[in-house]
């Protein structure tokens, strides 16, 4: 009777505190529906269908803890195809719920749906998750907040609230009809209209606050931890906030050393945490996104402003206004990004490997190719190491899996056919590409580097790269062609940033290292969705390591068929 009644008492205890602290219980599965609908939408005076997930844009943001479990129900009621991938998030082992369409699923199609479930595993801070097929990303896309475990602080000073701030870019036109209409001339699509604040152009734009706009109302003498997301599609953007400065502590979920800084760059897909100090005297105050190109070509050079609202001030008080930085400021730009550092405490190490098993040369850039149905006569391509990759009509992932053959062949270079003066005077002799779907295979837990070289070949460009299920140590970056001799002396192994997403500088290279620990296939593409389009990209195929808690997981029985 004893031991019974001691039983009973425990499961009352275990039921009690069930039920008084849900949250200790429940958090360790956060599930989410997503419809994906159409809803009519105005900006810039214009109204227009666009996609949607549960018919808000930005979309939802999905809230988790380190270490949960997360279940996204995505159900399809448009006409498109649809994926959705969680950028950032590491997927150990579960590659099916990464979401690039041909790589690691088939699409959904429409009416049908697909359940995503994947844990969220050493990370914390702000990432994001959008559309991975056609250009939907344009609006189907929103935050995911990766907060750390119970009980545990962040490593700077909590914030007294904390805000997602989304930047984006806006087509008056149908995205999908632009990119089309550019495919069939075999040139560059139009450039978007206006870039976007949380959804709005902005109180500055044509329309002014007719179609709405964005405003942070902020008390004197708090802090706010802004998660600041780049969702546009071809544009890397400065954020500033007229008359004050930020203190950058966290970057595609990894936490940095913290800096003070009065201008945020970030790249397609990439994400920075800042702190704001509500420090300034009363008033309104100017948020502005503007683009960051330094390069002379065509470029969406409208800039996106929201309000920083005081409490106490007056919606016709005047607003403070500062000038953003010129969109050729190359100057900004570099200063930002070699002032992130990982933090490389005993709490958030920097495991940086110190040697490595595969050492890569990645050439990327531009390229021609003749189009007898182009009206040009031909077609703008891009390619690494002369390969223009060519998505499949089945997922990498699956072919690999069930070992189809004919699907892919893992002959992707190790360097460019031939060497050159990369950043140099280039002809059009050497601008032809060839075509392939071709993966670069390694074992697990083998340590790669890949250096990324720009080129000149018509016209050098910044390319923030992207790699699926893994971060990866930006260990060092350069103007110029990349020297085996000389420039390894300027890699940094001890603290550099680590993320998911880092730009290749206009006529310049970065090299990168990670550790292959992610069984699966990985996409790694420029998330500038045009250069994406025209085959920029490329796929690391990563094998079972020896233990079964090294191996990729079976697919989910709901898995979309191509």
């Amino acid at each position: 009777m004893v031991t019974s009644f001691r039983a009973l008492v425990a499961v009352a205890t275990v039921v009690a505190v069930a039920f008084l602290f849900p949250t200790v219980i429940e958090c360790r599965v956060r599930r989410y529906k997503f419809n994906v609908v159409t809803k009519h939408v105005t900006r810039l005076c214009t109204t227009k269908p666009i996609v949607t997930v549960n018919g808000q844009f930005p979309g939802p943001t999905l809230y988790a803890r380190e270490d949960d479990n997360v279940v996204v129900e995505v159900v399809n009621n448009v006409q498109y195809n649809v994926t959705i991938h969680w950028h950032g998030i590491r997927q150990i082992r579960t590659g099916w719920s990464d979401g690039p369409a041909y790589i690691t699923q088939c699409p959904i199609p429409p009416g049908q749906s697909y359940v995503y479930n994947f844990t969220i595993t050493r990370q914390r801070g702000t990432l994001l998750w959008h559309a991975h097929v056609l250009w939907l990303r344009a609006t189907v896309h929103g935050a995911i907040v990766a907060l750390p475990k119970l009980n545990v602080p962040y490593p700077f000073q909590a914030p007294d609230k904390e805000v997602v701030i989304i930047l984006g870019e806006w087509w008056n036109s149908d995205v999908e009809a632009v990119i089309s209409e550019a495919m069939a001339s075999g040139l560059a699509p139009n450039v978007s209209d206006a870039h976007t604040i949380n959804g709005y152009p902005g109180p500055m734009s044509k329309c002014g606050s007719q179609d709405g706009s964005y405003m942070l109302r902020v008390h004197t003498g708090q802090k706010y931890l802004l998660r600041i997301i780049n969702a546009a599609l071809n544009e890397e953007l400065f954020f500033r906030i007229s008359g004050h400065h930020l203190t950058v502590v966290e970057a595609d979920a990894i936490y940095t050393k913290p800096f003070e800084t009065d201008t945020i760059l970030v790249g397609p897909g990439q994400t920075t945490n800042a702190i704001l100090s509500a420090d300034r005297p009363a008033g309104r105050y100017m948020m502005t996104a503007s683009t960051f190109l330094d390069t002379p070509i065509a470029v969406d050079n409208v800039t996106a402003t929201a309000t920083l609202h005081y409490t106490g001030s007056l919606s016709t008080d005047a607003v403070t206004f500062s000038n953003p930085p010129p969109v050729n400021a190359t100057a900004v730009a570099s200063s930002f990004i070699d002032s992130l550092r990982s933090m490389n405490s005993p709490e958030y190490p920097a495991r940086v490997p110190e040697t490595v098993d595969h050492s890569l040369l990645f050439v990327v850039g531009m390229g021609v190719n003749p189009c007898n149905s182009c009206p040009s006569g031909i077609r703008v391509m891009a390619d690494i190491n002369n390969v223009s990759f060519v998505l499949p009509s089945v997922a990498l992932l699956q072919a690999h899996y069930y070992k189809m053959s004919g699907v892919f062949t893992e002959d992707f270079p190790q360097r460019p056919p031939t060497r050159f003066d990369y950043t140099g005077n280039n002809t059009a002799a050497g601008l032809g590409t060839k075509t392939g779907t071709k993966v670069y295979r390694v074992k697990y837990n083998e340590t790669v580097q890949v250096v990324l070289q720009g080129t000149t070949f018509i016209a050098p460009e910044n390319h923030p790269f992207h790699l699926h299920g893994f971060n990866f140590f930006a260990v060092a970056r350069g103007i110029g062609n990349y020297d085996p001799e000389e420039s390894p002396e300027t890699f940094n192994l001890v603290d550099p940033i680590e993320r998911n997403t880092a730009s290749v500088p206009s006529g310049g290279w970065i090299a990168i290292r990670f550790r292959a620990d992610n069984p699966g296939v990985w996409f790694m593409h420029c998330h500038l969705e045009i250069h994406t389009t025209w085959g920029l990209k490329m796929a690391f195929l990563v094998d079972n390591g020896e233990d079964p808690d090294q191996s990729l997981m079976p697919p989910p029985n709901d898995l979309p068929t191509c």
